[in-house]
């Protein structure tokens, strides 16, 4: 926390500012969507203070970064969802699953994790279909799945029963957990029935995945501390 917590303080001052403004839906604009993706900037920010050559050497970092990067191209078409840029944002928050997947790594391979991320989906899944149409029962069905997939690959690294896990993956985990929550909550509020509250529930729970994801980035430099003084 000493270490970390001071890098994270413009994102923390990046996030008041978004929920200080609190910018309507209704009209979209350029500065509404720099306003949006501010925090997310933050975080590139964050990820960088570490050095360039600690991202270049570590592919997990260098993954989450890009992943970050993503989602600041998805948030932006999502200011524009009602002119019809919300399959674009789908697409873009899609490649960044991807990518904190391929960041979290298939080792441990914990298949009852996998096991149970897949009966979440799927029942995520089942209860949407009813309310889609169109290319969304398509798309909708690969976005959860990419996400699912993720949230298997981030709890997978928290092996809590055999005392092997570290504060990062820790976070790691809880992160993806409150991304699943998030899109969710746009789910349900796009497809199914208005959320109350939604705005506050998407956007407090989608920047406080993001934060702690970026913090499971610092994982490899926590581990050369640690052998380092061994």
């Amino acid at each position: 926390v000493k270490s970390e917590g001071p890098k994270l303080v413009l994102f923390f001052k990046a996030t008041c500012v978004y929920f200080v403004l609190w910018l309507p839906t209704s009209s979209p604009s350029w500065f509404s969507a720099l306003i949006k993706c501010l925090p997310i900037f933050c975080l590139w920010v964050f990820l960088l203070a570490h050095g360039i050559n600690f991202l270049v050497s570590h592919r997990s970092a260098s993954r989450i970064l890009a992943g970050l990067i993503f989602s600041a191209v998805g948030d932006a078409f999502l200011i524009w969802q009602e002119q019809g840029y919300f399959i674009h944002g789908l697409l873009m928050f899609g490649i960044t699953h991807i990518l904190y997947s391929s960041a979290f790594g298939m080792k441990p391979l914990d298949l009852k994790a996998g096991l149970l991320m897949g009966v979440v989906s799927s029942s995520c899944y089942a209860f949407l279909y009813s309310y889609l149409s169109g290319p969304f029962t398509y798309l909708v069905a690969v976005y959860i799945a990419l996400i699912g997939f993720m949230g298997w690959r981030a709890v997978a690294g928290v092996q809590l029963c055999n005392d092997l896990w570290t504060w990062t993956k820790l976070s790691a985990c809880v992160g993806a957990m409150l991304f699943m929550v998030s899109d969710l909550t746009i789910a349900l509020n796009e497809f199914c029935f208005p959320v109350p509250y939604s705005r506050f529930i998407i956007m407090a729970t989608y920047y406080a995945a993001q934060m702690l994801i970026a913090l499971s980035a610092v994982e490899t430099r926590d581990e050369e501390d640690f052998r380092k003084r061994s």
